[in-house]
């Protein structure tokens, strides 16, 4: 096993510190590390010095509103994905019935479509002028129905969006249970269901967790979902704090409170895991027989499994595909080349950055494997849990005194003025996007530094491959599948990502994903469902990886 071999000989720490003497290990990790430990304090220092009166507001208008909704989204959003997720992933990996292949791979579609674009669509289809509200009432004589714009519209929505996280890491949990379990617990005279509850969800219970985590992270830093919906998060307030009050000050301490919210769900996650202590052996359980299930129960489950695949994926995507037929001829221009090019260029070269960067980091956590490394790489890594509004405003305060210092500067030396120099350029994005998805990116690539066991380093050493001709000529052939992956995953994440291309874009800077901002801040659906589109073909890249590998354990 590879976490048995013995630590590597002297000679595997020359990739560094033979090159650039001065560039070791420890200064990757660490620098690394303060990419995203800089913004994490600088948002909070703003606690340091709190203004009074930008408090006394908060506390009366807003952190009452802002509190109760983040609650509430958190505990439905939380509840709704467990219970979805959990229950088609116990149904596709434990149960055979009709469609349990297609749907097997079929409930991940929903990942290519970020959670803001589901919102919109569902808004202008359920809205009372709305194309399904309107047919329902006219065809159906119902007279009522739920208004989507509330909180219980919301939920519903960021639920469809992103049951996808528990669905994947419970299934391969399910998967990884020896199905043998169960008939162990049934012979001892447990009923099948009592089995389910009582041997196969406690084994499940940390990939459960793990994917709920992910879900409340991303229901957390959330941004364009809850502004389509006019529900307002901490993520929306830091917005309005910062562009329509003009109070970087108030941002701050808003996205103060917010990290607070992000580190207490980080803390319990790792404490409800830490006590897990379930084990459970693949051997014999991926070539038993799955449970058949016949009649009405084959039934429902095609059906349930079906209506939600229906409802998050299937329907949206038709509907932006009819209002992308209906708008196309007037408006698409050449502005959304100009869009299009945008957005690729950020996600090309912040895929780039992140996958580079993750390599490093993987490459230093291999030639000091301590526990002290292994911490200062999780440190470098949690960028991943904090909204991207709380790292937009956490680069862009240092970058933008570090433009008034040079601006000052300058003026004092030439008597000149200039303009902004950082502050209106890709500088600010690019950071927050290595801060934020550098955990994308080191995922596969730590992954598949784990395979490539010491012998083989061993072995390139003896022939001559040291440094950094063994990292180009051994490591990095061997790890083109994760490097592959780790810079599709980063590139789509980027697509996607709103708050932060929103929050530094240089002026003028739109992507394709502002561009859907904008006209669903309008009310212009049929307008905001080009960009969309694109971003979902986009998208879809990520979903063939992990269909191609759950394919292999099917």
């Amino acid at each position: 096993m590879i976490a048995a071999e013995k630590a590597p000989a002297a000679g595997a720490f020359s990739l560094f510190s033979r090159a650039t003497p001065h560039f070791g290990p420890w200064t990757v990790a660490l620098a690394l590390a303060l990419l995203t430990l800089i913004p994490l304090a600088v948002v909070a220092s703003a606690m340091l010095h709190p203004d009074q009166t930008i408090w006394d507001h908060l506390w009366r208008h807003v952190l009452p509103e802002l509190l109760v909704n983040t609650l509430w989204l958190v505990i439905g959003v939380g509840v709704g994905v467990t219970l979805l997720g959990t229950g088609l992933a116990w149904l596709t990996a434990a149960c055979d019935f009709p469609g349990r292949k297609f749907f097997a791979w079929a409930l991940l579609l929903p990942l290519a479509l970020p959670a803001y674009v589901t919102a919109f669509v569902w808004i202008g289809l359920l809205d009372f002028t709305g194309g399904l509200a309107t047919w329902l009432r006219e065809s159906w004589q119902i007279a009522w129905i739920p208004p989507i714009r509330s909180r219980g519209g919301v939920i519903l929505v960021m639920v469809l969006a992103l049951y996808p996280y528990v669905y994947l890491t419970a299934r391969t949990a399910f998967q990884g249970q020896g199905r043998r379990l169960l008939e162990a617990a049934q012979s001892l005279g447990i009923s099948r269901r009592r089995a389910f509850f009582r041997v196969a969800l406690p084994i499940a219970r940390p990939g459960i967790i793990a994917g709920l985590s992910l879900a409340l992270m991303e229901t957390l830093a959330d941004f364009g979902t809850v502004s389509v919906f006019n529900y307002n998060t901490f993520t929306t307030a830091i917005y309005k704090a910062w562009f329509s009050m003009f109070s970087l000050p108030a941002a701050s301490q808003l996205a103060t409170i917010l990290v607070f919210f992000v580190l207490a769900l980080v803390t319990l996650e790792q404490l409800s895991r830490s006590g897990a202590r379930y084990a459970a052996s693949a051997r014999g359980g991926g070539g038993a027989r799955r449970i058949r299930l016949g009649g009405a129960n084959a039934a429902l489950a095609t059906s349930f499994a079906g209506l939600v695949f229906l409802l998050a994926f299937v329907i949206p995507i038709i509907q932006l595909l009819i209002w992308t037929r209906a708008i196309m001829a007037t408006d698409l221009d050449a502005r959304y080349l100009d869009f299009a090019w945008h957005s690729l260029l950020l996600a090309g070269l912040g895929a780039a950055l992140v996958v580079s960067l993750a390599m490093a980091l993987g490459y230093a956590q291999r030639l000091r494997p301590t526990p002290a490394m292994q911490f200062t790489a999780r440190l470098a890594t949690i960028g991943y849990a904090l909204p991207g509004a709380v790292l937009a405003v956490g680069f862009y305060i240092p970058v933008a005194g570090l433009d008034n210092l040079i601006i000052d500067t300058w003026r004092e030396q030439t008597g000149e003025e200039i303009g902004q120099i950082l502050g209106g350029t890709l500088a600010v994005m690019l950071l927050a996007y290595c801060a934020r998805f550098l955990a994308v990116g080191f995922g596969p690539v730590e992954t598949g530094l784990a395979r490539i066991t010491r012998t083989m380093d061993e072995a390139a050493q003896v022939l001559g491959a040291t440094g950094l001709k063994r990292l180009f000529r051994v490591h990095l052939p061997m790890l083109r599948a994760p490097l592959l992956a780790a810079a599709a995953l980063a590139f789509v994440d980027i697509m996607k990502e709103l708050p932060i291309t929103l929050m530094t874009r240089p002026f003028g800077w739109d992507t394709l994903a502002t561009r859907v901002f904008e006209m669903t801040s309008e009310g212009e659906w049929e307008r905001a469902a080009l960009p969309a589109v694109a971003i979902c073909v986009v998208g879809l890249l990520p979903i063939f990886f992990l269909v191609k590998n759950s394919d292999a354990r099917t």
